[in-house]
């Protein structure tokens, strides 16, 4: 009889609660309200604005949690409430400095929800994916091209269109189509011709970006290149042989291009006399900001890195940690972090080889790009101007961010279970 009970002790399944993901964004949304409040009133005077961008933006994560709850019967909201959370940080940041951005962050933040909404229902059709990777691919080769002809030159890097009155950035869209290629491409073949193709495609996409002088988002792409390329071969000579490629063509790089070698010169010596006040001014700012703000921070709007420029873009993590606090910055790291797991964890289970590449490209993208924004501000790695994911000002990253993120979604099974789009061969 005691056997039996231990066997059935043994034997009995672990059922594991879900998240209440209402409960999260709950404590989400009263998180945003106090911040938001917060960010509305540190200035001269109280600006509605900010608060009309954070209540919108609350208003938009309920509306997309409850609709897809009781439509499609969704469970796993685990990511969306991770990028609502980012995002929200990002845009009380930017609202506390500049009330006008808010509202026009909200809108971008809205922008690339629907973004992410359509690529969840288009990624439930892998066949139909498949047939699209040509058409994606030269469409993305043609932006490339766009860009390069007439683009103008901000910031020493020539990777900025305006159409309309409306910037865009063409290389964060490329960053979605470069994914989508490169795992449609290898889902199902391994053959020469294919691996060749993308290897081609990649080479035009890099090359593009080095040519337009825009150095830290190529170093994105060919980090997501070594990834597709090891999830499809699993053949570390392989990536070993692509790296060194890289390093021969950076040394290249490094020669004719004066603006990345200056970044390189002042490379760890951002405190000393010689660039204290010219190179190395907003890293030795980041520094100083991060070192007075300690655990809990100085409060929001109380930082001088605020009053630098790009400090809501390319600065934005070092304005986080000086006002919001340490401990703070590492919740935002974490965050990351458990989407890089997420995807991991997705790929895994995943139903298709497709979702296994993208999910897996994605988070390493995403994380990738962290490590360049936060190592980069803190002369930890020579500063590149890429944006932090999700938190940064700026329409292109934003929806670019959240473009990336649906592949992710895309590769957890549970994802498809409710939808009709999702058809297994």
């Amino acid at each position: 009889m005691r056997g039996k009970i231990m066997k059935d002790k043994i034997t009995k399944p672990v059922r594991i609660k879900p998240v209440n993901n209402f409960a999260l964004l709950f404590v989400l949304s009263l998180f945003q309200l106090v911040t938001g409040f917060a960010g509305a009133n540190c200035g001269d005077a109280f600006e509605p604005k900010v608060m009309i961008a954070l209540a919108l933006l609350i208003a938009t994560e309920w509306v997309y949690l409850i609709f897809f709850y009781t439509v499609f019967h969704r469970r796993n909201f685990e990511l969306e409430i991770i990028a609502f959370f980012l995002s929200g940080v990002g845009l009380v940041t930017i609202g506390s400095k500049n009330a006008d951005a808010a509202l026009k962050q909200y809108f971008m933040i809205l922008a690339g929800i629907l973004i992410f909404i359509f690529l969840m229902f288009l990624l439930g059709y892998v066949d139909f994916c498949m047939k699209l990777r040509l058409y994606v691919a030269i469409g993305a080769l043609l932006l490339l091209l766009v860009n390069l002809v007439i683009a103008k030159t901000t910031l020493g890097a020539r990777n900025w269109i305006t159409i309309g009155g409306i910037t865009l950035q063409p290389s964060e869209f490329v960053k979605v189509a470069f994914i989508f290629v490169g795992s449609a491409t290898l889902e199902k073949i391994q053959t020469s011709k294919n691996i060749i193709a993308f290897i081609g495609f990649s080479m035009a996409v890099v090359g593009s970006l080095i040519i337009i002088k825009d150095f830290g988002t190529a170093l994105i792409f060919f980090v997501t290149f070594l990834i597709i390329a090891f999830m499809n071969s699993g053949d570390i000579k392989t990536i070993v042989l692509a790296v060194a490629s890289a390093v021969m063509g950076s040394a290249i790089v490094l020669k004719y291009r004066s603006n990345i070698k200056n970044r390189f010169a002042v490379y760890r010596h951002v405190m000393e006399p010689e660039f204290y006040y010219s190179t190395g001014y907003q890293q030795s700012r980041v520094l100083v900001g991060l070192a007075s703000g300690g655990l809990l921070g100085l409060g929001i709007g109380n930082g001088n890195i605020r009053n630098i420029g790009e400090s809501t873009n390319d600065l934005i993590f070092g304005v986080i940690c000086e006002e919001w606090g340490y401990l703070f910055g590492i919740a935002l790291v974490l965050s990351f972090v458990c989407i890089a797991v997420s995807a991991l964890m997705n790929s895994i289970a995943s139903r298709s080889t497709f979702y296994s590449i993208a999910s897996i490209a994605s988070a390493g993208m995403l994380l990738f790009q962290t490590a360049l924004n936060i190592f980069g501000i803190t002369d930890i790695l020579p500063l590149t101007g890429v944006t932090l994911p999700f938190v940064s000002q700026g329409g292109s990253s934003m929806m670019c961010c959240w473009a990336v993120l649906a592949f992710i979604k895309a590769s957890d099974v549970r994802t498809y279970n409710y939808l009709g789009g999702a058809k297994k061969k």
